[in-house]
């Protein structure tokens, strides 16, 4: 299954120029794509639902922007090794 909705952190990189350009065009897509289902012209089904999510992707960042609450990347900490396991060896015995 391919997904066609658009990460986040994507979203995050965009100027709000943009943002405001491609929410105007999803809403646009939206509105078409409700006159399709009520005419049952409506091919892809799915489509109404990647268009919502990423409306809601939008409005998230724009929201987090107007708070000023800052996102970065988020790294996950390096597991802790255990000091009772060994280490492993470097040199393989020959048979």
């Amino acid at each position: 299954m391919a997904k066609n909705t658009v990460k986040t952190a994507d979203i995050r990189l965009k100027t709000e120029k943009e943002l405001e350009t491609r929410l105007t065009e999803l809403r646009k897509e939206q509105f078409n794509l409700r006159f399709q289902k009520a005419t049952g012209q409506l091919a892809n089904t799915a489509r109404v639902t990647h268009v919502r999510k990423e409306i809601a992707k939008i409005m998230a960042v724009t929201g987090e922007r107007q708070r000023g609450v800052v996102r970065t990347a988020t790294v996950k900490p390096a597991a802790k090794k255990s000091a009772a396991k060994p280490a492993a060896k470097s040199a393989k015995k020959s048979a």
